[in-house]
């Protein structure tokens, strides 16, 4: 499985960004999929996640309300739109795919990962 994430860039605060994230080698759609971060000098973080249908998401507390995941299996793409960015948003994404069948936050529990875009949002 190759994930490949896309679309970051630089934003002002209050901005709007939409990261994709598409699979190929491997369809993904009885997989959860899942966004991480990583800021410059911190350890990389649980953003988002979703179940294989799409019917379920959790995010973290730092995103609610203003990131929405979701996805597109007939494409193999999973979605991360951030609305009302903030400069501590800045970071390197990450999408990633796991071989179980539940939601988890944890980074261990993901077994594939993409390349990482980064989000730059200025103040």
């Amino acid at each position: 499985v190759q994930l490949q994430a896309f679309g970051g860039g630089l934003v002002q605060a209050g901005g709007s960004l939409r990261l994709s994230c598409a699979a190929s080698g491997r369809t993904l759609s009885k997989q959860p999929m899942a966004w991480f971060r990583q800021a410059p000098g911190k350890e990389r973080e649980f953003v988002a996640a979703v179940s294989s249908s799409g019917g379920s998401t959790t995010y973290a507390d730092s995103v609610k309300g203003r990131f929405t995941i979701s996805r597109d299996n007939a494409q193999s793409t999973v979605y991360l739109q951030m609305n009302s960015l903030k400069p501590e948003d800045t970071a390197v994404y990450y999408c990633a795919a796991t071989s179980g069948r539940i939601i988890l936050t944890i980074e261990g529990a993901y077994d594939y990962w993409g390349q990482g875009t980064l989000v730059t949002v200025s103040s």
